[in-house]
């Protein structure tokens, strides 16, 4: 298996598990999967004492459940929601997205990419940019576990049917882990 790790901050944000397209030559897009997840679900190591481990059974009560994307479930990826205020300002954005493209590129130079590699993101990545302006509103923004400022945010949009989930990230933001 081949998991993904954002190369500015090290989070994990995506696996070969997902069914991964190239878009633009820049952009891997992934259809996500939603499904109601219990609050404060934890795996229970086998041999653990649920008793001493556990909070106050109580505590929570029935319809504690939330919808979660499973890219944002298995990556334990952060939701910026807009309702809280976290989700960034289109112009906000639009400056985040300058900083992360400058510091993707530095990367992908300090690494020794391929000229090719270097040539098709400074190539593509314009047009992604301003693809992703264009339709932000329509996106919810995610962060890696660290939920490092600088580094890549995951967008998660809706195919044209309105159910299937698809979550956009950058191609060369990202380096493969094999495990």
């Amino acid at each position: 298996m081949i998991i993904y790790k954002d190369i500015i901050s090290g989070d994990e944000v995506l696996a070969d598990t997902f069914n991964i397209k190239t878009v633009d030559g820049v952009l891997y897009e992934c259809d996500c999967r939603k499904y109601l997840k219990k609050k404060n679900e934890d795996f229970e190591l086998e041999g653990a004492n649920p008793s001493a481990e556990a909070g106050d059974d109580d505590a929570g009560g029935e319809g504690d459940e939330v919808m979660v994307h499973d890219i944002e479930d298995q990556f334990r990826l952060n939701w910026l929601k807009t309702e809280e205020g976290m989700k960034p300002s289109k112009d906000a954005f639009k400056s985040h997205l300058k900083s992360y493209m400058k510091k993707v590129l530095t990367k992908l130079q300090e690494k020794g990419a391929p000229q090719e590699e270097i040539d098709a993101f400074k190539k593509g990545a314009p047009g992604a940019v301003k693809k992703i302006l264009a339709n932000y509103d329509n996106y919810d923004v995610l962060m890696g576990a660290s939920m490092d400022g600088d580094a890549m945010h995951v967008l998660i949009d809706f195919r044209e049917d309105g159910v299937t989930p698809f979550a956009t990230l950058w191609k060369h933001g990202l380096e493969e882990m094999k495990v």
